[in-house]
């Protein structure tokens, strides 16, 4: 993986393609039967060319991303090629440990507080300015609403200021779309699971912007539980709850304590239930406990946890390859994917199957900058972004925000009953949005 670079090469081409896309989008305009409407973040996602940008064209072209769907903000210099020009991340750890989790408006302000230098900061040691920049990429959905406004408040800012192109970008699709910029030879079609503090996702990645969810969770995420499980134990959650546990873990005995997980009928209850763990001892004392007795639940909770999203995995694999039986890749990413131990149980699973697992570096699990550019690159490339902002946009802009934005369709297979009946206020998926637009051209 590249590292940051210094000075920019090819400037005067960068500024000629740059200006060869603004023309294109302006005839576009003109040309009616070839622009829709995808209703992004007040992004219409203009498809001008239904082929991929030419290769030359490709490399050189650098995307800042722009990261802030919960507690982290971050940005990033990405070029077409995939060099990471630059990655900045400003983390909200004193907050998670002052309310215990994230806070939805103090970390709204935190946001606010650090994007204008995070965003700088980014070109900076790029050593670019944003008049080098080809585009804007910005995650617009899922997450916390009051959070993904500032990104896309400064995204826009950026891309209107100096008349650059915009992307908005799914969150989860960029963790997954982030192995195929460190590990090139990842091509479609692929399994994924994307697990982290709100998600437990496992799809099958048909295509660019074409997935079919096989399983996600209809109440805590693996790292909610995580950080549940470690601030009953009084850990130091400054580094959020999964690297207190993996540590602590270490130390323990994971078959010392008997952890009860409440199994479902597997075709109907596909989703994950981490919080209905319980011990035989209460892990509300836990924090009292010494050492040895906190590190033997520690590891008995993370076994018992993955233990779980094996036998997920092996299910939803087992449909996937049923649908592509040319499928090579089991890609892991997410902040939880950090988790070596999580890492080691599951490259057993896709060994035993006959997959190769791919796991970015942990600085890419997390979220970030990277994985936003990248996406944004991997969707420019196919046509889809939009022309830059108005340079009259009001600054009261209401945006169309996605906090609740899932990435694919469901497999019937793999429906839950008690997740259909949380689909209020839920937006329709990145999949059928983009199959609807492309319907539309023809």
């Amino acid at each position: 993986m590249a590292g940051v670079t210094g000075t920019l090469t090819n400037t005067a081409l960068l500024h000629s393609f740059k200006q060869f896309t603004l023309s294109k989008l302006r005839q576009l305009h003109q040309h009616r039967k070839l622009h829709f409407h995808l209703n992004f973040a007040n992004f219409s996602t203009t498809q001008f060319n239904s082929h991929k940008t030419h290769s030359a064209n490709v490399d050189n072209l650098i995307v800042l991303g722009i990261e802030t769907s919960c507690d982290d903000t971050a940005a990033a210099v990405v070029r077409g090629n995939g060099e990471i020009l630059s990655q900045v991340v400003s983390t909200q750890a004193d907050l998670l440990v002052q309310y215990g989790g994230v806070a939805p408006k103090m970390a709204e302000e935190a946001h606010s507080r650090a994007i204008d230098w995070v965003t700088q900061s980014a070109l900076d040691k790029a050593n670019l300015t944003a008049k080098d920049l080809s585009a804007v990429a910005v995650t617009i959905g899922p997450g916390l609403s009051l959070c993904l406004r500032v990104g896309v408040c400064k995204g826009r800012e950026i891309a209107r200021s100096f008349q650059l192109p915009i992307i908005g970008v799914h969150h989860m699709e960029a963790h997954t779309l982030v192995a195929r910029l460190t590990d090139r030879n990842l091509q479609f079609p692929f399994m994924a699971l994307l697990i982290s503090g709100g998600h437990n996702l496992l799809i099958l990645a048909h295509d660019l912007g074409h997935y079919i969810q096989l399983g996600t969770t209809i109440d805590d995420a693996i790292g909610e539980a995580y950080d549940k499980t470690a601030k009953w134990l009084g850990l130091d959650m400054r580094r959020s709850g999964g690297p207190a546990i993996e540590d602590l873990a270490r130390e323990g005995d994971p078959d010392s304590i008997r952890f009860k997980v409440r199994f479902f009928d597997f075709l109907k209850h596909f989703p994950s239930h981490f919080c209905t763990i319980d011990a035989e001892i209460p892990l509300s004392l836990a924090s009292s406990l010494d050492r040895r007795s906190r590190a033997d639940i520690a590891a008995s909770f993370q076994r018992v946890a993955v233990l779980h999203l094996e036998e997920r995995c092996e299910g939803a694999i087992e449909w996937a390859l049923k649908m592509e039986p040319s499928i090579k890749y089991f890609v892991v990413s997410g902040g939880v994917a950090s988790n070596q131990y999580v890492r080691a149980r599951l490259d057993q699973i896709a060994k035993n199957i006959g997959l190769q697992l791919v796991c970015p570096p942990p600085s890419l699990c997390t979220d970030n900058g990277v994985m936003v550019a990248w996406t944004g690159i991997e969707h420019f490339q196919m046509g889809r972004f939009d022309p830059p902002p108005p340079a009259d946009e009001p600054e009261d802009t209401v945006y169309d925000l996605r906090p609740r934005w899932p990435l694919g369709e469901e497999y019937a297979e793999g429906k839950s009953e008690a997740r259909s009946m949380r689909k209020a206020r839920m937006h329709p998926s990145l999949t059928s949005l983009i199959q609807g637009s492309a319907k539309q051209l023809l």
